[in-house]
């Protein structure tokens, strides 16, 4: 028995359509089968012919017969899939004891002074959680605790998790998900939706200020304005830099905090610094960070200026079982160790300026891509029905998202029509994978494009 996708998966990008299951070969059409059997709802499964991997190394992941995927989709293995340093650290710390933030560790009490040292001083406390979800639930807990306030800004199709609290200022999980009656929605910084004779920053300043209005107008005070540094479901807006602080100088005049969630943007995704927020040189109130942490061990973390979070600490019992054990704590030390041995955030730079230059170029005559954007190794490709509309064009880039597939090259979409190419590759993904993507992106290019 097969289902159809409902409302829950109806903005999901790329996704495997049930009523297409006996198309599948036999092998793959039985485990499809009883997977829907046995897990639970709202399960999605990527691409119109679905994929299984065994193995992984770098940007690199391998199917059951061998061959070779070219992974530039997934975040999730921040330094590359299998990264020897990350798993023998993870198996050696395996081998030894796995206790949790109830014993003194020492192993923790590193890993967290190193990773606060990545982060500007005014942010010196660090807690620990599993997921990005967890993280952001903690962080807007805290919020109201400090401000008093119950209010949320976010951006229009912003994706921060999946908790009850947490879906409930995701747009972008859709009407399944209602938001909540204390969240405002706000646009994304795209340059296009800036008024003549306005400037982006007044622009972003004017949407804060009016959700915030509108929240008191219904009595809600605010608590936090939350923002992904790279916007990631909104479409992918990270530049021009700048705007930012007027944002957070707004939410603070309103007497609310101002969360950074670095769970897609940090970890030198971006290129330019460690964290997103680095790049308009504003220092967070509150910073959240996830699935890159431990190379995909489940290890997040919230970090907060003292004054923000030291007033909880004191009045609020945190416990969180897994969060902060040793298994995860060496994984994400390992992932440290390997931003340092392997210069990481540079080859970030490099091989992210020639795949957008690669890009560009093979686009530059395409009458369906309205523009080409990001920073570092992430980067959207916007697909448009012609450039005088701008009518975004989601099955153009189904189409296209599903041939790179077919030529084993892994991409998704982003945005709220789904129209905007996700290219989000490990940190891995070296200077010939940058080749290998852009010779398969071209063949797609010369035929639909």
């Amino acid at each position: 028995m097969t289902s159809t996708p409902g409302r829950a998966l109806a903005n999901y990008p790329n996704r495997f359509d049930p009523a297409a299951l006996g198309d599948l070969p036999e092998r793959l059409r039985s485990t499809v089968r009883r997977r829907n059997n046995v897990l639970g709802p709202g399960y999605a499964l990527n691409y119109r012919e679905p994929v299984e991997f065994v193995s992984g190394r770098g940007a690199h992941l391998f199917d059951r017969d061998g061959n070779d995927y070219l992974d530039a989709y997934n975040n999730v293995p921040c330094v590359g899939h299998a990264h020897p340093h990350v798993v023998e650290a993870v198996s050696r710390q395996l081998a030894a004891v796995n206790t949790n933030t109830r014993y003194v560790q020492e192993s923790l009490v590193d890993y967290a002074e190193r990773l606060l040292a990545t982060m500007p001083e005014e942010l010196s406390r660090v807690s620990f959680a599993c997921s990005g979800s967890e993280a952001n639930d903690l962080a807007v807990r805290v919020a109201r605790f400090h401000t008093g306030g119950e209010g949320i800004v976010v951006t229009r199709w912003a994706y921060h998790g999946l908790t009850r609290e947490v879906a409930s200022f995701s747009p972008t999980l859709g009407a399944g998900s209602p938001l909540g009656p204390n969240v405002r929605v706000i646009d994304a910084p795209d340059p296009r939706l800036v008024p003549p004779g306005s400037s982006l920053a007044d622009h972003m300043r004017s949407q804060v200020r009016g959700a915030v209005r509108d929240l008191e107008r219904h009595g809600y005070r605010l608590a936090a304005l939350i923002t992904d540094c790279a916007y990631s479901s909104d479409g992918l807006f990270t530049d021009p830099v700048g705007y930012l602080r007027d944002m957070v100088e707004e939410a603070h005049a309103a007497g609310g905090v101002y969360i950074a969630d670095e769970v897609q943007s940090g970890f030198a995704r971006l290129g330019d610094a460690m964290w997103g927020f680095s790049r308009h040189e504003v220092v967070p109130d509150i910073v959240t960070m996830g699935k890159p942490m431990g190379n995909g061990m489940p290890i997040s973390g919230v970090v907060f200026r003292p004054e923000v979070c030291d007033e909880f600490g004191r009045n609020v019992r945190y416990f969180n079982t897994f969060a902060g054990s040793s298994i995860a704590v060496a994984a994400g030390a390992a992932v440290l160790d390997v931003f340092e041995a392997e210069n990481v955030r540079q080859r970030v730079l490099d091989n992210g300026r020639a795949l957008r230059a690669g890009l560009e170029e093979i686009t530059r005559e395409s009458p369906y891509v309205a523009e080409v954007r990001g920073s570092g190794l992430y980067v959207g490709v916007e697909l448009v029905k012609d450039r005088e509309s701008l009518e975004p064009d989601r099955a153009l880039a189904d189409h296209v998202i599903n041939d790179m597939r077919e030529r084993r090259v892994l991409i998704s979409g982003t945005g709220e029509a789904v129209n905007v190419l996700k290219i989000r590759p490990p940190l891995a993904f070296d200077s010939d994978d940058v080749t290998r993507f852009l010779e398969t992106f071209a063949e797609i290019a010369e035929k639909r494009l």
